[in-house]
């Protein structure tokens, strides 16, 4: 049966119409989690200057919650029209400032960094999480881990003393469920620390899961964990 050209016309139209919504729901496969430590962001050669609210406290930040593909490939800066909205997040800000503090100079309040990280990053994400609850699935997954309480219950602790790379990931796959990736930097005195772990999270930023492909880092065996 042939179909007249005002029909297949319709029927395309149809069809672009639907696209941009396939291609939403399938943007992305999982989370990278990453959590930083920041005595070891400060002991690096780069400066580190703390928020004009002051020292944040010893504990692990969020860097950020990045969207990523099974293939190790990430998307970044999806939607052009998307803008970081400070009014939407307001009542998060106290909770940001503590649980996701910028360290980067010259010293400021956090709006640039978790402006880069929603625009880079979060949107994403917006198939399926909009600004607000892209902060607020941070903030829920920092408490679910409890990193540093994970790795002080297993004797580990940022006193600047070295602990086996293994005894790290054990102690933090026994609280989260799954193999975390670490990463690690070098001080001036070529020492291997803890920098950064890496968590997997479904698409819908709310549960852990076992990492599809853990990122490359280059630890020592050692590493130290530093204090701060």
């Amino acid at each position: 049966m042939k179909l007249a050209s005002g029909s297949i016309f319709i029927i395309n139209l149809l069809a672009l119409q639907y696209l941009p919504v396939l291609c939403l729901s399938q943007d992305f496969d999982f989370f990278y989690f990453v959590l930083q430590w920041p005595g070891s962001y400060c002991d690096t050669k780069q400066r580190c200057c703390y928020p004009k609210t002051g020292k944040p406290s010893a504990d692990f930040g969020i860097h950020g919650l990045w969207p990523n593909y099974n293939d190790g490939g990430y998307p970044s800066n999806c939607d052009p029209d998307s803008r970081f909205d400070k009014s939407e997040i307001s009542s998060l800000i106290g909770s940001l400032e503590k649980e996701w503090p910028t360290l980067s100079c010259p010293s400021n309040d956090g709006v640039k960094f978790w402006t880069h990280e929603w625009l880079k990053h979060g949107t994403c994400s917006e198939s399926e999480l909009d600004q607000r609850e892209y902060f607020e699935a941070a903030l829920q997954l920092k408490q679910k881990a409890n990193l540093l309480q994970a790795l002080t219950s297993a004797g580990i602790k940022p006193n600047d003393e070295f602990y086996e790379l293994e005894e790290i990931e054990d102690a933090i796959r026994q609280a989260v469920g799954f193999t975390p990736g670490i990463e690690c930097n070098v001080d001036s005195s070529r020492n291997s620390q803890l920098y950064q772990v890496y968590l997997c999270v479904d698409t819908s930023g709310s549960d852990f899961i076992k990492c599809p492909l853990l990122p490359r880092a280059k630890c020592g065996s050692r590493i130290q964990f530093p204090k701060f």
